[in-house]
């Protein structure tokens, strides 16, 4: 493997795909709304899935640095595959609790949007596989 100063400190890869995919999201809701708020990138909801891609980059930076047949790809996928799970389950669960308590409660105390689709995690789980890869290539 050639030398890459981020291989050889992986955790680099996971926080320059995080930089990479806030910036889209910021984007995204600058397209969306036509207002500048970094806040609303920050948000862990709506596109791009921020979690997805970051985790899915570590596993990706792993799978390059020390191929898929090493015991640090099988900890990372099995990290990853809980992560992109609660993404996409168990925050859809939270979501329809926070919709019937703020029915019940007759005004909007908690938040609603928490969750992703599965097509919103695959899509940004890509650019993860993207931005591991192209960094490997720098």
């Amino acid at each position: 493997m050639q030398y890459n100063y981020f291989y050889e400190h992986l955790l680099l890869v996971p926080a320059i795909t995080f930089v990479v995919t806030v910036f889209l999201k910021w984007i995204f809701v600058k397209l969306k709304t036509w207002k500048i708020d970094l806040s609303r990138s920050l948000w862990s909801w709506w596109m791009p899935s921020v979690h997805s891609s970051v985790v899915v980059s570590l596993a990706t930076a792993i799978a390059i640095k020390y191929w898929v047949n090493h015991d640090l790809f099988a900890i990372a996928m099995s990290f990853t595959v809980i992560i992109i799970y609660d993404a996409i389950n168990v925050r859809f669960e939270a979501w329809q609790h926070a919709i019937a308590i703020n029915e019940s409660l007759w005004h909007k105390k908690f938040k609603e949007s928490l969750w992703h689709l599965p097509s919103e995690a695959f899509a940004w789980s890509l650019l993860g596989i993207i931005v591991a890869v192209a960094i490997y290539y720098i």
